[in-house]
């Protein structure tokens, strides 16, 4: 039978909150994807229900799966895939902000924020928490 793991560790505490933040962004953009268009800064044409689908389909649908399976497997390498999703999009911002001249408020405080949520799991998968 299987049962619902709950943290027990600070370290395994971060991870589990990531994957709830992570969740939380994924019902964000599946449940309200033109708000989660708005704060992301993103456009769509008039009429556009492609880009809407796209904001439901892919972005919210990765975003679901993988904090819901490091949340209901709890395992320390899943933990590490979220770990590194969110490492690689703080990577891909900073790419961005250097090569694109996209050094604005909103891209540095993403970047801080993305950086956190990739560092949450990666402490406790490492066991530096």
């Amino acid at each position: 039978m299987i049962s619902f793991y709950w943290p027990g560790a600070v370290g395994e505490w971060m991870a589990f909150t990531c994957a709830a933040i992570t969740i939380a962004f994924g019902l964000l953009l599946f449940l309200m994807p033109r708000l989660s268009f708005k704060i992301l800064r993103l456009q769509t044409r008039d009429g556009a229900g492609d880009a809407i689908a796209e904001g439901r389909a892919t972005m919210a649908g990765f975003y679901l799966a993988s904090g819901l399976c490091c949340i209901l497997l709890a395992q320390p390498l899943i933990y590490l895939v979220l770990g590194l999703g969110w490492g690689f999009t703080a990577f891909g911002r900073l790419v961005s902000i250097v090569a694109d001249r996209a050094g604005t408020r909103f891209n540095w405080m993403s970047l801080i924020i993305e950086a956190l949520l990739a560092a949450m799991p990666l402490v406790f998968v490492f066991g530096i928490i």
